[in-house]
């Protein structure tokens, strides 16, 4: 693996160990490593130096990993965004694969699952387009499916849209494994990216 500017990771994360631990495990993978503490202390680095790919943890101290996303989307050259969280949360999953996020791993996460998402997102860049759900995909949505995916991509929880439905939360679980069945995503993430909203309107 080539050690050039493409494969620089940016890691922005706030705790000491996991920061170590990712600069160390992604060194010996043969990329080139640079780590910040903080998003501010990113911010504050050379532009110049801003390539590759950008690994930041959600729950930052201070200004937040979707803040930080949010920022960089007003640079002339925006930067693949790998997000990583303890916490699955779905609002905020929307709400940075909507902003352009690469992928979205939740902690704690295999090795190679880190990687292929970072290899993915350096090879994608920063504008990959999404590969929209229409009824050019090989299959078709019923009508519950789709309104199962409407509220997943509004970022309601399971729970809500069962509520919503008058349906048990199983079922809907059940029809969300369905759906990423015949998108063929493996994460929440990876169906967001593969969903285009305007599809699935009624």
């Amino acid at each position: 693996m080539n050690s050039d500017s493409t494969r620089m990771i940016h890691i922005v994360e706030d705790d000491v160990s996991m920061r170590t631990a990712l600069k160390r495990l992604l060194g010996s993978a043969g990329y080139s490593v640079r780590d910040y503490a903080s998003a501010g202390e990113f911010l504050v680095s050379e532009p110049e130096e801003w390539s590759g790919c950008l690994l930041i943890d959600l729950e930052l101290g201070g200004p937040s990993g979707l803040d930080l996303q949010q920022a960089l989307r007003r640079q002339p050259r925006a930067l693949p965004v790998v997000f990583m969280s303890a916490y699955g949360d779905v609002p905020r999953t929307v709400q940075a694969m909507k902003a352009g996020a690469a992928d979205f791993l939740v902690k704690p996460f295999e090795r190679q699952t880190l990687l292929n998402a970072l290899e993915a997102a350096l090879n994608a860049g920063a504008d990959e387009p999404h590969v929209p759900a229409s009824r050019d995909c090989g299959f078709s949505l019923g009508e519950r499916e789709r309104t199962v995916l409407r509220g997943i991509v509004a970022g309601r929880r399971n729970k809500q849209i069962a509520a919503d439905l008058g349906l048990s939360e199983r079922t809907i679980k059940s029809c969300r494994a369905e759906l990423m069945r015949k998108f063929g995503a493996g994460s929440l993430a990876d169906l967001l990216r593969r969903t285009d909203a305007l599809a699935v309107a009624a």
